[in-house]
C-alpha cells in the first residue's frame, strides 16, 4: 500500500523522497514520478518536513522511526511524522515519546481500504495524537484518502483500526462457515448470497468478497497473514486491558490454520478453504 500512497503524493506535485525495505520499489517510483530514492529512512527525513510510513508490523515501524538509520536520526525539530501502519498501540506510543524528545511530532494514522483504496487515493484514516498536528498533516493525508476520523490521543487511531479489523475478521469467518454449511446442504451459493444481501445479515465485506470466493480468485488485496497479525494485536491489547475476547481468540486459530495450509500470502478470503476442506465441498458461484 505504501507504494501507491507515495505515488499519489508525487502525482499531486509534492517533492517526495522515498525508501522501502525492497529497494527496487523505491527505485521504480523514483523513475516513474521523479521522486528521490533514498538508502535509509534517515535520508528521507533529512529532506522532509512531513514523513509518512506504511510498513508491515511493529518491529518494522520501530526500525524505521527509532532504529539505526531511522527517521529519528535525520528529522529536524518540528518535523511532522505519521505512521499509517497497523502496529501495537503501546509500541506506537513509545515511538511517539522518543520522537517527541527530539522535537519531532508524531501521529498514529492507520488506514483501511486495502490496495484498491491506496491506488485510488480513497483510503480511510483513523488518527491518534495531538489534534493540531493532525490538522497540519491533513492536507497531505487528503491526497491519499477521503475519510478521516480523529480518535483521540496517542494510540487511539490504532485501537480504532484494530477494532475494525477484529470485527471484519470475525464476519469473514462467519461467512466462511455459513456458506460452506449451506453449500454442503445443497443451497445454491448465489441464492444464499442474495438472501444475505436482503436480510439483517447483509454485510459490505461479504458483498465485496463473495464474488472472489465464487470464482476462486484469491489474488491478494489484504493478505491472510496481515489480518492474522492484526487479530493478534487486538488480542494483545485486550490482554493489557484485562478483557476476554473468546470469539476472536478462536478466529486467530482459524487464520493460523489457513497460514499453516499455505494461504498466508493469499487474500484473507482464502481462509474459507480450511472449512471447505473439512466439509469436502467448494463454494462456487456465478
Amino acid at each position: 500500500m505504501g507504494y501507491p500512497m507515495a505515488r499519489n503524493l508525487a502525482k499531486a506535485g509534492h517533492h517526495v523522497a522515498v525508501w522501502s525495505y525492497t529497494s527496487s520499489k523505491a527505485d521504480q517510483l523514483a523513475k516513474e514520478e521523479k521522486a528521490v530514492a533514498c538508502a535509509t529512512p534517515k535520508q528521507v527525513a533529512e529532506q522532509s518536513d512531513f514523513v509518512f510510513a506504511c510498513v508491515g508490523d511493529t518491529a518494522m515501524s520501530e526500525s524505521v522511526f527509532i532504529g539505526e538509520g531511522g527517521v529519528i536520526e535525520g528529522a529536524k525539530p518540528g518535523t511532522l511524522v505519521a505512521d499509517a501502519s497497523t502496529i501495537a498501540p503501546a509500541a506506537s506510543r513509545e515511538i511517539g515519546k522518543k520522537l517527541s524528545a527530539k522535537g519531532i511530532q508524531f501521529l498514529d494514522a492507520p488506514c483501511t481500504g486495502s490496495t484498491p483504496g491506496a491506488i485510488g487515493g480513497t483510503l480511510t484514516f483513523m488518527i491518534g495524537g495531538d489534534k493540531e498536528v493532525y490538522e497540519k498533516t491533513k492536507p497531505l493525508l487528503e491526497v491519499m484518502g477521503k475519510k478521516f476520523f480523529y480518535c483521540g490521543g496517542p494510540g487511539m487511531g490504532l485501537h480504532a483500526k484494530l477494532t475494525q479489523n477484529l470485527i471484519l475478521s470475525n464476519i469473514l469467518q462467519a461467512f466462511n462457515e455459513g456458506m460452506v454449511l449451506s453449500t454442503k446442504a445443497g443451497v445454491d451459493p448465489n441464492l444464499m448470497l442474495e438472501i444475505l444481501d436482503n436480510s439483517a445479515a447483509k454485510s459490505g465485506l461479504i458483498s465485496y468478497k463473495a464474488p472472489f470466493v465464487f470464482k476462486r480468485d484469491f489474488t491478494t488485496n489484504f493478505s491472510t497473514k496481515w489480518m492474522h497479525k492484526d487479530i493478534g494485536l487486538a488480542l494483545e491489547s485486550a490482554e493489557q486491558l484485562d478483557l476476554p475476547l473468546p470469539l476472536t481468540g478462536l478466529n486467530e486459530q482459524m487464520f493460523r490454520a489457513a497460514i499453516s495450509e499455505g494461504y498466508g500470502d493469499l487474500d484473507m478470503c482464502s481462509t474459507i478453504r480450511v472449512v471447505e476442506r473439512w466439509a469436502g465441498v467448494e463454494v462456487h458461484g456465478k
